[in-house]
């Protein structure tokens, strides 16, 4: 649970979650700023130390987080509207660049890997200094949280006995045997670096999305990409693939915002979250989302007040 991010199929796809998720009614685009009830992008001359318009992607450790943000924005007087649920990175990400978010939880070492596929920084001190040299003017990250959410190759304990799997390489062997879940985009992001890296070729690439843990463990899929704060992992008892040549590099939680749009009182709160928030106590609020099926916005609240950040 780094929460890691194309084509014409992924961009429609996108669209459709653009126009069918967020705040509104059937039908409305959740990055549309110009309804009544909309808050402005951010300003420093706002009360109480600016606007924020928070999105998230669409998957629900996002969304946790941009609640926290906006949770603890809200407490410290800054105006804030939420967007959750938006889409992939392919989407959402020029809607930071250009203002129309101000904010989004990202993945640092998934950011990066947006930004420049080719970079080998792995540490999340490397990925961290990339990311500054790399983004654009209108872009820049906040502190990085403790908290990571990698990406993973995941296999059911019976999977990884049978073919004696330890590590994504030990998979090579027997992918053109298997397919591969995780969200649409996944394919597009990761097919050829597999193949470069580890040599791995799938039979098959299936969209499975949220459902991902649920397809491997029901062999709908051999093999997926689930965040490793997924505590479906542990519930079924599934093992997470090493990954020796990096090539899901770091992936810790860390503000991406609109430089612009940002205030200080805006940037002090979002590093004060950072600072509380460990891969520990994620994967503990994904256990009470995912598993005991409570409110993300709830979650949200009672570690901000736990934390002392309400």
């Amino acid at each position: 649970m780094r929460r890691i991010f194309g084509t014409a199929a992924v961009l429609f796809s996108a669209m459709l979650t653009l126009s069918a998720c967020g705040g509104g009614g059937s039908g409305s685009n959740p990055l549309d700023t110009t309804s009544a009830s909309a808050a402005p992008t951010g300003s420093a001359s706002a009360p109480g130390g600016g606007t924020a318009v928070v999105g998230s992607f669409n998957f629900p450790e996002s969304v946790l987080l941009g609640s926290i943000y906006a949770q603890a924005l809200k407490a410290k007087g800054v105006t804030v509207e939420e967007k959750p649920n938006i889409g992939s990175r392919e989407v959402i990400y020029n809607q930071v660049k250009s203002g129309g978010l101000t904010i989004l939880p990202e993945y640092n070492g998934a950011l990066l890997f947006f930004v420049d596929p080719k970079s080998t920084a792995a540490s999340k001190e490397e990925v961290n200094s990339e990311l500054a040299s790399k983004l654009p003017a209108e872009l820049e990250i906040l502190e990085s949280s403790p908290a990571q959410d990698n990406d993973s190759l995941t296999v059911t304990k019976e999977t990884a006995e049978k073919y004696k799997l330890t590590t994504i390489e030990d998979l090579a062997k027997v992918s053109k045997q298997m397919a591969v879940g995780g969200p649409p985009e996944f394919k597009k992001r990761r097919e050829q670096q597999f193949k470069d890296v580890y040599g791995l070729e799938f039979k098959e690439w299936k969209p499975t999305g949220d459902t991902t843990a649920d397809a491997i463990k029901d062999g709908t899929v051999q093999a997926g990409n689930v965040f490793t704060t997924d505590p479906k992992i542990i519930i079924n008892n599934m093992v997470s693939l090493q990954d020796p040549k990096n090539v899901f590099s770091a992936q810790n939680v860390t503000p991406l915002v609109n430089k612009a749009a940002t205030t200080d009182t805006i940037k002090t709160t979002l590093n004060a979250v950072s600072a509380k928030l460990t891969t520990e106590n994620l994967t503990q609020m994904m256990q009470k989302i995912s598993v005991d099926k409570d409110d993300p916005a709830t979650v949200a609240k009672d570690w901000l007040t736990t934390n002392g950040l309400l």
